[in-house]
């Protein structure tokens, strides 16, 4: 039985109602036309009534299809929930072939380490950074990633690639989402060549079923060329990845030099010390008189008969 999802059966609503609006155009006309040329008034006045009606419809019917193709997606998605397709990894089968065994054993020096391993898992400092205490569920899934520069109101891409060239600027990586609870932690990591460069982690907030995004806006110097890959994560367990390719060379950023003031020196006064001088004054001279001690002699009493 085929299965039609919701989004190719708006699309085909309308592209019938744009093909009938033009139709419609067609008869109508084709009536004016033709009234023209009848000569009874009778005849005449209904195929014109007949027209005019036709052009209303006509009229009608191309708003209508604006509005199915615009707005009739998102209204549907408020009361069914989107089921998005999981891509199925094709198995390769391997045809045996006969091996000779070599005489002598080659000892490999290089040893090629794959950079995209078969099951992405979170890295430990991330996993740190949980806040949500919530289980999520094992049930719940993601589409395939689409990457853009521009997403509509619906949050669709706009003019999806694969490969992208410098100037890159705002990227988004789009999805569908099923079976999500709200209060679960949910994380998206982009790798370039094997090499984290960028992560978001919150908590999830956006209802079981719908569409979702991942987004990154980095300097524009920092979107090297090279290959690049979005993993989405529910919890510590890895739903999606999606891969874009990276060309060119990223613009230089400009930098602009910051004028610094230069303090002007002003001139300063020195004054110089006067040296006063001062008087010196010289030593007294006080004469000092020696006196020679005189020895005077003292008579002898004399004696009285």
């Amino acid at each position: 039985m085929l299965k039609i999802d919701i989004h190719s059966t708006v699309l085909t609503a309308a592209i019938i109602t744009g093909v009938a609006a033009v139709i419609t155009i067609l008869l109508a006309i084709n009536h004016l036309i033709k009234s023209r040329k009848i000569p009874f008034y009778k005849k005449r006045h209904d195929r014109m009534v007949r027209g005019w009606r036709l052009l209303i419809i006509a009229i009608l019917l191309i708003p209508l299809t604006w509005v199915i193709l615009n707005f009739s997606e998102p209204i549907v998605y408020n009361f069914i929930s989107p089921s998005p397709t999981i891509t199925q990894t094709a198995t390769i089968t391997i045809t045996p072939t006969i091996t000779l065994t070599p005489t002598i054993t080659l000892t490999p020096t290089i040893t090629n380490t794959p950079s995209i391993t078969s099951t992405p898992s979170m890295p430990d400092d991330i996993e740190d950074e949980f806040e949500a205490e919530v289980t999520p569920s094992p049930d719940a899934v993601f589409s395939p990633i689409q990457f853009s520069r521009r997403i509509d109101d619906g949050l669709q891409p706009i003019e999806p690639a694969i490969e992208f060239e410098n100037p890159v600027g705002h990227l988004f990586g789009t999805f569908s989402y099923n079976n999500m609870t709200n209060g679960v932690q949910w994380s998206a990591l982009w790798y370039r060549d094997g090499e984290l460069v960028f992560y978001e982690t919150a908590v999830w907030e956006g209802g079981s079923g719908g569409y979702g995004y991942t987004d990154w806006e980095p300097p524009s110097d920092q979107w090297l060329p090279g290959l690049y890959e979005v993993q989405i994560f529910v919890g510590a367990e890895w739903k999606v990845s999606g891969f874009f390719t990276v060309t060119g060379q990223p613009p230089i950023p400009t930098i602009t030099p910051t004028p610094t003031q230069t303090a002007t020196p002003s001139k300063t006064a020195t004054k110089t010390p006067t040296i006063t001088p001062s008087q010196t004054q010289w030593p007294t001279l006080t004469p000092s008189i020696t006196l020679t001690p005189t020895i005077t002699r003292t008579p002898r009493p004399t004696e009285n008969n």
